[in-house]
């Protein structure tokens, strides 16, 4: 089961574009600590079952490549090395569940619901979480390409040491969400909402859309610098040398 780490508030020098104030505080994320109890190791007879049930199984070096595990609940799982190609797990529930080295493209995760979850060292491409909800994730290590949360929800989620290559945000509700030491790279974050939301370990920090969606978030002094021509832009501002 996991216990929850909460971590202390943090304070920035410059709001950025939190409201242009002088100190700002931030709401740290609250982390899971996983503490899984013994596993049994997972048996691949037949695959996964649509809204088939989970408990405390040990996924390692599985194929589930194309498997349709839509709506199901994998609770107190271990998933290692496990290849996730084109994998459906629509509207499935992981939960007190560490996911590491797993790697696949088109993992469709859409409506899903990740609460007290590890994703460690991950190569995925193209994940489908749009319309998910994520409650006290870790996401640390390895890279993720297109990854798809529109309309999601992520609250309590640290990025942290990865590379994020054009996240979509767009929609989406982000609350007490750090970005620790990686990469955001050409990032939506069109219609999204953000409230505490901590970008300052991001970089690069690239936006392609939703600047003006900013508002919530803090950045460092040099991150805005960095930002200056988009927001420029943003505002119809001519720069002239």
């Amino acid at each position: 089961m996991a216990r929850r780490a909460a971590r202390t508030t943090g304070t920035a020098g410059t709001a950025g574009a939190a409201g242009g104030r002088g100190t700002t505080t931030v709401r740290g994320a609250r982390r899971p600590e996983l503490r899984l109890p013994p596993l049994t190791p997972y048996e691949d007879d037949d695959g996964l079952e649509p809204d088939g049930d989970y408990d405390a199984l040990d996924f390692r070096e599985a194929d589930l490549t194309g498997q349709d595990g839509a709506g199901a609940r994998f609770m107190d799982c271990a998933l290692t090395g496990c290849a996730l190609d084109e994998a459906s797990l629509r509207a499935a529930r992981l939960l007190d569940t560490r996911l590491t080295g797993v790697r696949g493209v088109g993992t469709n995760l859409a409506g899903a619901t990740l609460r007290d979850v590890e994703l460690l060292d991950a190569r995925l491409g193209g994940t489908q979480l749009h319309g998910a909800v994520l409650e006290r994730v870790l996401i640390r290590g390895g890279k993720i390409d297109y990854l798809n949360l529109r309309r999601a929800r992520l609250k309590d989620v640290v990025f942290e040491s990865c590379v994020l290559v054009e996240p979509d945000f767009g929609g989406a509700r982000l609350e007490r969400v750090e970005f620790v030491d990686c990469a955001l790279k050409q990032a939506d974050l069109s219609a999204a909402t953000l409230t505490d939301v901590d970008l300052r370990g991001a970089a690069p920090l690239e936006l392609s859309r939703g600047v003006d969606r900013l508002s919530g978030a803090v950045i460092s002094p040099a991150q805005l610098l960095d930002l200056a021509p988009v927001l420029a832009a943003e505002l119809g501002v001519r720069v002239v040398g």
